[in-house]
């Protein structure tokens, strides 16, 4: 365990635990965000503890051509039940985010620290959302951290059936037509696995990531 001081570093991410911790304290300055993510490092913590670093492996990821779409999910994008727009309501969908219900989490890791640190990046142009409308209602979306040719996801939401998946399965087929390598999902969830996302060795990631 790697304790985080003033200096922008952070340890090789092969000295993370077996469960992927990396290191504490820090701070969510953009600087430093920026150069965790660039190194395969993402913050995740509970309102009460420390700034906790995170490097997980295996790595859940999503390479955007072998994205899912099952039969009712293809429906419900040719029935133009939604529509989409790119990066025009980060703060609202970071907010939804945060005040999503999810089974067996008590609370929320979306802080008021962690909001303000990541508004200050979208303000930087680094990072982006995506929103689901129905009707002109906000219904569901994304956020995450824009790499250039790798997009990190970092939460998702949906106030109506199939929203969110509408908006990573738009998410994954912009990032292909735009030659992304892939989407950093983090951590498995038999969610992301029925989108078409797979763990791979963290050495690939990190690889992914630097090439």
């Amino acid at each position: 365990m790697f304790l985080l001081n003033h200096r922008l570093l952070f340890p090789d991410v092969e000295k993370a635990d077996e469960d992927g911790l990396l290191a504490v304290g820090g701070d969510l300055s953009p600087e430093r965000l920026l150069l965790a993510y660039k190194n395969g490092i993402f913050p995740w913590f509970n309102e009460d503890s420390m700034i906790l670093w995170w490097s997980p492996d295996p790595r859940m990821v999503l390479f955007p051509e072998k994205v899912k779409i099952s039969k009712s999910m293809a429906q419900v994008i040719k029935s133009n039940k939604f529509r989409i727009t790119w990066n025009t309501e980060f703060e609202k969908v970071i907010n939804a985010c945060s005040a999503i219900i999810r089974k067996g989490q008590h609370g929320t890791w979306i802080t008021p620290e962690m909001k303000s640190a990541y508004l200050k990046l979208h303000q930087m142009g680094i990072a982006k959302s995506i929103e689901v409308w129905e009707n002109d209602v906000l219904v569901g979306g994304l956020y995450g951290i824009d790499l250039g040719n790798v997009f990190c996801g970092e939460s998702m939401f949906s106030r109506t059936s199939n929203a969110s998946k509408f908006a990573f399965i738009c998410l994954a087929k912009e990032l292909q037509q735009k030659k992304y390598r892939l989407i950093d999902c983090q951590v498995y969830t038999a969610h992301l696995e029925s989108l078409g996302a797979e763990e791979i060795p963290r050495k690939q990631f990190i690889a992914i990531l630097k090439g």
